[in-house]
């Protein structure tokens, strides 16, 4: 078998390859001719300081696409927060009161979850309206009001009444009401940390964890990349 390679040789393959592939795929063919013949200069082909930088380069000039649609349905999300283990909402357990909550509000104000942690239940910053409930968490340069609407009510529309973000936040308040140490809207619900304000990481998971139940509440599989 010949092992004796030529960068010159190697360099016109390799643009070939990044013509029809990608970055990832130009790494697996570098690899893959080091180990199967001699080193130049010295050292590995794939180490080389003129493969390492042409690598570089096309990684920069075609980076690896990211894939930004969701990998689970709203829809099925959606229609087992309205059963079983989320409702009945006021009877349930506060673990998936906090879960379907979290996520519920996060549906329906568009916010990330760094902006959720800074909801509040301050008098000033929540406040119950007939139809909406605007809430204003604090930032360190200005005052910024949600406002959410509320969904019909059960008499009219008994589906859509178990998924409005208004009445899952009245019953989130009430129940967190006796044991909340923070001001911070959302609270842990068990433990030594219960009644403390969640970290951002932990509220992420809530909102997770909540998209994941609702699938397995229905038979269906945990859907990947949530």
């Amino acid at each position: 078998t010949h092992r004796d390679v030529r960068l010159q040789w190697c360099f016109p393959f390799c643009k070939r390859s990044w013509s029809v592939g990608c970055p990832l795929q130009l790494s697996v063919y570098v690899t893959a001719i080091a180990a199967y013949h001699d080193a130049v200069d010295g050292v590995s082909i794939g180490k080389h300081q003129l493969v390492v930088r042409f690598l570089r380069g096309a990684r920069r000039v075609n980076p690896p696409r990211l894939h930004l649609v969701p990998s689970w349905d709203l829809s099925v999300a959606l229609r087992g927060l309205r059963g079983p283990p989320f409702e009945p909402l006021v009877s349930v357990e506060l673990k998936f009161l906090s879960l379907k909550t979290s996520l519920l509000t996060a549906l329906a104000s568009i916010k990330r979850v760094g902006d959720l942690q800074a909801f509040s239940v301050n008098e000033a910053c929540l406040e119950f309206g007939p139809d909406y409930v605007p809430k204003v968490p604090t930032t360190p340069f200005r005052d910024q009001v949600v406002n959410l609407q509320a969904l019909p009510p059960e008499e009219a529309d008994p589906a859509s009444a178990l998924l409005c973000p208004v009445r899952a936040l009245r019953i989130y308040v009430d129940h967190t009401r006796s044991f909340r140490r923070s001001e911070q809207l959302f609270v842990c619900f068990g433990g030594q940390q219960k009644g403390n304000a969640v970290s951002k990481q932990r509220l992420a998971h809530w909102v997770v964890d909540a998209i994941s139940l609702a699938y397995e509440s229905q038979g269906e599989p945990c859907p990947l990349g949530v």
